[in-house]
């Protein structure tokens, strides 16, 4: 029986090649974005679930209020993990961690500058890292450096690395103690090197102190919870260390309110966001709207075989008459027409994965991933069937009630009629399927407005030929030479040396007071740019009031700028001259700087100070002379800065190019988005396609009859193009309030700097889908209009 089911269904299938080619196409298409999607959400949900301690792997955050508003952090002072390992037994391990930087390894004649970071010894069996050669415990020997496969390789070719000794950052030589495999893409701790924590004690003299203050939230803290210890009441037991660590600051400290808790592995991916104090949610949202987006997909494409197929029901009601009639009961018939739709599926399914297999490249690109269909997998294949058995019912579960439904009386005496009300549910799910394409387009149209918006800010600064290099010790023992070199070399108008890169913040403290302050007010937290001579200059700021720091007034070592949002918050009036205190000690302020967007381009702008200190170096920016081409310049740049910084390779970044990957993020969404948007309008038009053709070919009469009478071409087409665009402008009139709140809500995120929702991108939307709607119907409205009118009554 099942055998037969199929082979008329493949019959049926042959027979009706145009409207089988369209199911098959429209659900193609549908089934092969649903896989994609599907599996970037895998992937999403599956970040870190390799570690064999997932279920026990925490990070330690800190809550704290500044300026009326508490904030979540993840950094942490130096000294807590310590304190956590002796005093603390809830916790199985603790790791400190720093935040990653790239570093200088040299072997022999091989120079490579990677990312790593300083990492505590038990992280190693923490994050379950798979050790592929040498010792288990890599990192108990101080001066020893752990790498993983592909910086092994590069280092040292086929050679085994174990036991040679690598030179970093021109200043330590260390050990290779292992080789690791390479982490997982969607893993949270990423790194191409790892070194022991305690090193940069013994290496670095600014670390020296570290390990006594409390004050200094510039490390990462990672701990794991012995078997059956509750997160919640360690969360109690933790949650004032830091504040029982500053008696002798009480009363700042408690309008602060420093509050430790335990952040579990499973949220760091997808629940990261904390709104005052309590977790918000995170990039899950993103995930669930592209699930939904995946299932509007889908339900597009199935509507296509719903209309498809009971559009034709008069073809087949003579088929479903003679089954009856013969004794089959209404089961086999759905039976029958499920078996059908179940065929088209499978088929579809075939072609979907050939679309999956030639887009992932593009895909994984757009993405930034490594996903992979792996055809090896059962489980995978599994969840295919699954999916295709879902997708195959779902599309014929209504054709098979609906044409199993009819009286076979009726249809064997010939006084069969579908009737007009036999059009209405394909009405209904052709207004569905319009209306999700619809909120889709608009929702895409918002998004890339919101994104150009943040584009067209201005920025305080020129980012145009500016560039930065990592400060070295070698470059700030030289920095003066240096400097005086690259002027001379006339590629280069200015240079200044500075603790943050052009395009970002590094460094945020409290403890200001100025005139009129208040005693809670030194819990208000500025950014911080520490620089010395020349950064107005050197970043292109216009300066609003004042000066930049000069060597003309000794003063300056104690100077400090302000940016308008500082001024703003500090209500000083003509603050230029004015005494502040930092820490107790006087800063004067010389100047007041634009509010610069140094963070991310769709938030206010946080206050700043410009801090003289000359000490407090890690970048150097250069700017390139306007008249010399970059890549000339950089060529005149390279030998000088590797003259001074041998053990280097030259490495740099253009200020422009690193602020363009602030929009990295919403340029995803915005694109993933429009994809999804107009391959909805295409499954959607496929389908209207379908149900015009076969609308004409049922009319083919009507249109005879009208023609003989006199009726025109344009009143023909008039005539069946209007029914669809009724459609549309019904399903524009149903999605437009729906796109309209889902949209806003999104804006939320952007709220300090957001666009203002306009009518004209629902008017716009409105006039382009009716313009796409009559371009898809025209053709075989245009045609029928055309026909002969003897030929199509003498055919009826």
């Amino acid at each position: 029986m099942i055998k037969n089911y199929f082979k008329i269904a493949f019959r049926n299938l042959v027979k009706n090649k145009v409207y089988s080619g369209i199911n098959i196409l429209g659900l193609s298409v549908g089934m092969s974005v649903a896989i994609l999607i599907g599996l970037w959400i895998n992937d999403e949900l599956s970040s870190n679930k390799h570690h064999k301690n997932y279920e026990t792997l925490y990070q330690v955050k800190m809550h704290q209020t500044f300026d009326g508003r508490r904030g979540t952090q993840d950094a942490i002072p130096f000294p807590l993990g310590n304190e956590l390992k002796t005093k603390y037994p809830d916790f199985k391990a603790v790791a400190m961690c720093d935040w990653g930087s790239d570093r200088s390894l040299v072997v022999g004649s091989q120079k490579f500058l990677k990312s790593g970071h300083f990492i505590g010894e038990d992280a190693i069996d923490m994050f379950s890292i798979n050790v592929l050669n040498g010792d288990k415990d890599p990192l108990k020997e101080p001066y020893s450096i752990v790498l993983n496969q592909e910086t092994a390789e590069a280092l040292f070719g086929k050679r085994d690395p174990i036991g040679k000794t690598i030179r970093m950052d021109n200043a330590v030589d260390l050990k290779v103690t292992a080789v690791v495999a390479k982490q997982p893409k969607n893993a949270t701790l990423q790194f191409d090197y790892l070194i022991p924590w305690n090193l940069q004690v013994k290496i670095y003299d600014w670390m020296k102190n570290q390990d006594s203050n409390w004050g200094n939230n510039s490390y990462q803290v990672f701990v794991q919870l012995k078997p059956g210890v509750s997160p919640q009441k360690t969360d109690t037991k933790i949650k004032n260390v830091v504040l029982s660590h500053f008696q002798n600051d009480q009363l700042m400290m408690k309008s602060i309110k420093p509050a430790l808790f335990i952040h579990p592995m499973s949220k760091w991916r997808l629940y990261s966001d904390f709104t005052n104090g309590i977790n918000s949610g995170g990039f899950i949202k993103y995930v669930r709207l592209f699930g939904i987006f995946g299932i509007f997909i889908l339900v597009i494409a199935c509507i296509n075989f719903m209309n498809l197929s009971t559009a034709r029901s008069e073809k087949r009601a003579k088929e479903v008459g003679v089954r009856k009639a013969v004794g089959s009961g209404r089961e086999q018939l759905i039976a029958q027409f499920l078996s059908e739709s179940l065929l088209i599926a499978f088929i579809a399914l075939l072609f979907s994965i050939v679309l999956v297999v030639i887009t992932l490249p593009y895909f994984n690109r757009l993405t930034e991933k490594l996903l992979v269909l792996e055809f090896g997998n059962p489980v995978l294949w599994g969840l295919m069937l699954v999916f295709t058995l879902f997708t195959g019912l779902l599309a014929g579960s209504y054709p098979a009630l609906y044409l199993s439904s009819f009286n076979p009386v009726k249809i064997l005496k010939g006084v069969f009629r579908v009737g007009k009300n036999a059009s209405l549910p394909r009405q209904v799910l052709v207004v569905i399927q319009f209306s999700f394409s619809i909120v889709l387009m608009i929702g895409t149209i918002i998004i890339y407005q919101q994104i150009q918006h943040g584009k067209n800010r201005p920025i305080g600064f020129n980012n145009k030929g500016l560039i930065s290099i990592g400060a070295t010790r070698n470059l700030m023992t030289s920095f003066e030479p240096l400097s005086n070199e690259l002027l001379a070399s006339e590629v280069v108008t200015s240079i200044c040396k500075t603790n943050s890169p052009p395009t970002d913040i590094q460094s945020n403290n409290s403890g200001w007071e100025w005139q009129g302050s208040t005693p809670n007010d030194k819990s208000v937290i500025f950014s911080t740019i520490a620089t010395s001579y020349d950064y107005i200059k050197t970043m292109g700021i216009k300066l609003k009031d004042g000066r930049d720091f000069s060597k003309e007034f000794a003063t300056d070592s104690s100077g400090v700028m302000l940016n308008e949002a500082a001024v703003k918050r500090t209500g000083l009036k003509d603050p230029v001259g004015q005494i502040m205190k930092w820490n107790g000690k006087d800063r004067r302020v010389v100047g007041i700087i634009p509010d610069m967007t140094l963070e991310s381009p769709f938030r206010a702008v946080s206050p700043l100070t410009v801090v003289f200190e000359k000490d407090w170096v890690s970048y150097i920016c250069i700017r390139i002379n306007p008249d010399v081409s970059p890549s000339v310049a950089l060529k005149k740049i390279e030998p000088i800065i590797n003259r001074y910084n041998p053990g280097f390779p030259f490495d740099y970044k253009f200020a422009d190019s690193e602020y363009a990957k602030k929009f990295n993020y919403e340029e995803l969404i915005g694109n993933l988005s429009a994809i999804i948007s107009l391959l909805a309008i295409f499954i959607s038009c496929l389908g209207l396609f379908g149900l015009a053709s076969f609308m004409a070919e049922q009319r083919t009469k009507e249109i005879g009859i009208r023609k003989v009478l006199g009726a025109s071409v344009a009143t023909l087409w008039g005539l069946l193009s209007k029914e669809f665009v009724k459609l549309v402008v019904i399903s524009f009139l149903i999605a437009s309030p729906i796109a309209y709140y889902g949209m806003t809500k999104w804006l939320e995120d952007y709220k300090s700097y957001m666009i203002r929702i306009q009518p004209w991108v629902f008017i716009a939307v409105l006039i382009l889908l009716v313009f796409i709607t009559l371009l898809t119907v025209s053709y075989k409205a245009i045609r029928s209009a055309l026909m002969n009118p003897v030929k199509s009554l003498r055919t009826e």
